[in-house]
């Protein structure tokens, strides 16, 4: 099956969430309308991604999930991994990952799901932080990158 890999990466802190839906939302839709089949990878440091994987559910709910996946890639275990279990359709923690760091853990990551995707989609407002860093890392891979 050919699959079309899809990042998120976002600061912790969301304001107008209104406009992210409006921008977001016809973007999922468009993908999945379009591609065979799309596999979203997604972090949990944040409020970016926590609120693109609930939208990424809403979206799933009203298109079905038969063409596509949400993917939790976590940088180490944790202990609520029971409930991501449940409420994404997979989990990961890279290979790569096993014995690094925690604190360049999120990092490594980031860089992991990059190097996975076909697009990858920012919510980047300021020039710090580890969604400016995942912003640099892609361009400097040449990815292909939609920037909310």
């Amino acid at each position: 099956m050919d699959t079309y890999t899809v990042s998120f990466f976002g600061h912790r802190v969301l304001h107008d969430l209104e406009r992210i839906d409006t921008q977001i939302i016809p973007l999922l839709k468009e993908l999945l309308k379009t591609k065979p089949y799309v596999s979203f990878l997604i972090g949990r440091q944040g409020e970016f991604d926590i609120y693109v994987a609930s939208v990424i559910k809403r979206v799933q709910k009203e298109v079905g999930k038969e063409s596509n996946e949400l993917t939790l890639v976590l940088p180490y275990a944790v202990a609520d991994l029971p409930f991501y279990e449940i409420y994404y359709d997979s989990l990961i923690i890279p290979e790569c990952l096993q014995g690094t760091h925690p604190k360049s853990a999120i990092t490594q990551k980031n860089r992991w799901m990059i190097e996975q995707s076909d697009l990858v989609i920012t919510l980047v407002d300021k020039e710090t932080g580890g969604a400016y860093t995942a912003l640099k890392y892609a361009k400097k891979l040449d990815k292909k990158i939609i920037r909310l």
